[in-house]
């Protein structure tokens, strides 16, 4: 998205969307860690590159990358899946199934559907799978990047979070430690930003497997129902560099910025179904099929004591797509709604024109710009209207008034404000996870209300599936799974 890389803190892990963690990637508390720069940050009286320009004009801001190649999709990607015909599908059509008990889960961390309504499970270097017709999931161990173990020394810390794809297909999302600095040297040595002085003794090949570290498995599942990893995502959508050296920066592929995945989420319908967010600790990768875009983000910028600027990115744990198919983006500080570009390599450009910004900005009416508000979920109901969950601070209406301003109307009737995960169902309704009090749903102007039948207190995930009739509602707890359906 930019060449100016910044800095962000830590919070504590509390994902939604698609998935969930398995581990936290860091330890709660450490929010107040100092910003620190990924890169030589602009000079004093320099605009960064990606930043808006003065309100409340809101001009058309110009591409910032010049050396950017025409945006092509150099790897063929799944083609664009048709809206299927609406089904009961092959689950129960009760209007509520728990279904931990019926179907023998065991211990679940994250949870996600593929095309062909396999249910995928995740729990720390497990993954599961139960079919339509199966009586109980079958596991899988030490796929992918949780092959040699999790560990400092290893390919990553631990999983994360899953989400399904097509048919067969999951995505399964691993952290890992943070770099002091993002940028790794490619084998030539030349150094950011002219790439004209090329000095090998630069590289380390050490360093440069740091690259593999994290980041994202695509996995499949077998006939006898086991899984077995498709490939570890490395294909960007732009050719600039290596192809085979995980998630790094579609723009810069010196940059491995996005190390961690937070959050993950489905588009279930609509022109881009199929086509999958991830939420990392610096941005927002997109991805269809087996080739990604990385990435796009709302920051601000902080000013350091000679006057250059730092750019706060913010772990990215709240994704969801709106009515239109807009991207929903919270990460601890600020808030985003982008128009996804038509075509996959247009995805990290900040033109207005490929992939429209009608957000990027913090909530007024909360804390200030510099605080963070630690947003977990991000959703739009069918009337239009935008709520967000804070981790502390509780459920928030939120009102964009131009591209860089958005207020805020915080919703009171919850028993808390420790908030982890938002669904919008198609009957208006929204569904709101807490910590420590249940499932909460919030239907049109009649109020809150506790939702019963739901095992649990702590809400880890919920996940929305309007694919089916009655649409499900997948509610993951303390407890297990829980299907609602009939929203």
């Amino acid at each position: 998205m930019r060449r100016l890389l910044g800095a962000w803190a830590v919070g504590a892990m509390v994902a939604w969307g698609c998935g969930n963690t398995t581990e936290e990637p860091r330890n709660p508390g450490a929010d107040e860690n100092p910003a620190r720069n990924e890169e030589p940050p602009p000079q004093v009286g320099q605009q960064p590159p990606d930043t808006e320009p003065p309100d409340p004009v809101d001009p058309v801001p110009t591409d910032p990358d010049p050396v950017d190649p025409v945006p092509t999709d150099p790897d063929p990607v799944d083609p664009v899946p048709t809206d299927p015909v609406v089904t009961v599908g092959p689950w129960p059509d009760e209007p509520v199934v728990n279904y931990s008990s019926r179907y023998g889960l065991g211990t679940v961390r994250a949870v996600a559907v593929d095309d062909a309504y396999n249910i995928w499970l995740l729990d720390g270097d497990r993954i599961g799978v139960l079919r339509p017709g199966d009586t109980s999931p079958r596991w899988t161990s030490g796929v992918g990047q949780a092959a040699p173990g999790f560990g400092q020394d290893k390919l990553a810390l631990g999983s994360t979070v899953i989400c399904g794809g097509s048919a067969g297909r999951a995505y399964v999302g691993y952290h890992t430690y943070e770099l002091d600095s993002a940028f790794i040297y490619s084998p030539d040595g030349s150094n950011f930003p002219a790439y004209n002085d090329p000095d090998p003794a630069r590289f380390d090949p050490v360093r440069y497997q740091e690259y593999q570290k994290g980041d994202l498995d695509v996995v499949k599942l077998q006939p006898d129902g086991s899984v077995a990893l498709e490939t570890h995502l490395s294909r960007s959508a732009r050719s600039n560099g290596p192809q085979d050296v995980g998630i790094r920066n579609t723009n810069d592929h010196h940059f491995d910025e996005d190390r961690s995945v937070l959050s993950c989420t489905k588009v279930m319908r609509g022109k881009h179904r199929g086509q999958v967010y991830i939420g990392t600790n610096h941005g927002v990768t997109r991805i269809q099929g087996t080739v990604y875009n990385s990435h796009r983000h709302p920051v601000w910028f902080k000013p350091k004591p000679d006057g250059s600027l730092s750019q706060m990115a913010g772990y990215t744990y709240a994704l969801g797509i709106a009515r239109n198919g807009d991207v929903l983006i919270g990460n601890e500080w600020s808030l985003g709604v982008v128009t996804p570009s038509e075509l996959l390599a247009d995805w990290d450009k900040t033109s207005q024109t490929l992939n429209p910004e009608k957000l990027n900005s913090y909530l007024q009416g909360l804390n200030s710009e510099p605080e963070m508000d630690l947003w977990r979920g991000i959703q739009q109901t069918t009337d239009g209207l935008y709520y967000v969950a804070s981790k502390d601070y509780g459920l928030w209406k939120m009102t964009i008034a131009r591209r860089s301003e958005a207020h805020g109307t915080r919703l009171s009737g919850l028993p808390t404000d420790r908030l982890t995960s938002l669904a919008a169902t198609d009957d208006g309704s929204l569904f709101i996870g807490t910590e420590g009090f249940g499932l909460w749903r919030m239907e049109g102007q009649k109020g809150l209300s506790h939702v019963e039948g739901v095992n649990g207190t702590v809400v880890r995930q919920l996940m929305y599936d309007p694919t089916v009739e009655p649409a499900m509602l997948y509610v993951l707890t303390n407890a297990g799974l829980t299907v609602i359906r009939g929203h």
